[in-house]
């Protein structure tokens, strides 16, 4: 576990030599997390294709997902940072959280095997595989938006960011979707293409 919550930074900052940064956990972290949500998504989705397997995949695996559940666990809080990398506020970095999530995920492997990790993710991330479940989630509200304009001989819509909020761990996208010069709906979303589905499908209705 010290291995897993130890960043580069401390290692650096060790003269003795004798402490080791965790990004060979973090390497082997990203397979097994890889491994356990392909073989969620294998069983319990099967009607699935290809394509939306990937999609799911890539959510539930992404940078911004694995920060979330350090920062639902507190993870930030137990990180061993050198203290430049303390100083310029590595314990809110989503990249960082998300690193050491991957080497947490590594550690837990090692020490209790698949069955331990595999339950680690599925616990802390039923969240999001909840929202994967949704069937909005899998459609394309832009598309559909497109082809009912495009049927209507309307011009193309224009997805425009109209502001962000929130600090960089737990960023909010606000796009507005736009006909020439009328809005036709606003959206909300941790990503701008998710605010822009969002607010897509908010036109829609």
């Amino acid at each position: 576990l010290e291995h897993a919550l130890t960043h580069k930074s401390r290692a650096h900052e060790d003269a003795s030599g004798g402490v080791f940064d965790n990004e060979s956990l973090e390497f082997l972290g990203d397979a097994v997390l890889g491994l356990v949500v392909a073989d969620m998504l294998f069983r319990e989705f099967p009607q699935f294709q290809e394509g939306q397997k990937s999609k799911v995949k890539a959510t539930l695996v992404s940078t911004a997902a694995l920060a979330r559940l350090a920062d639902r666990i507190g993870l930030g809080d137990h990180v061993l940072l050198g203290r430049g990398e303390e100083k310029t506020g590595g314990r809110r970095k989503q990249a960082l959280l998300a690193d050491t999530c991957e080497a947490l995920i590594a550690a837990i492997y090692l020490d209790g095997g698949i069955e331990e990790a595999t339950r680690f993710v599925l616990r802390e991330s039923a969240d999001e595989i909840a929202r994967v479940r949704s069937p909005e989630f899998l459609r394309d509200f832009k598309s559909a938006l497109q082809e009912l304009l495009q049927a209507h001989d309307r011009p193309l819509p224009e997805y425009v960011l109209a502001a962000s909020t929130g600090p960089d761990h737990d960023k909010r996208f606000h796009v507005e979707v736009r006909l020439g010069e009328d809005v036709l709906a606003e959206g909300a979303g941790r990503t701008k293409k998710d605010a822009e589905q969002e607010a897509a499908r908010a036109a829609l209705e």
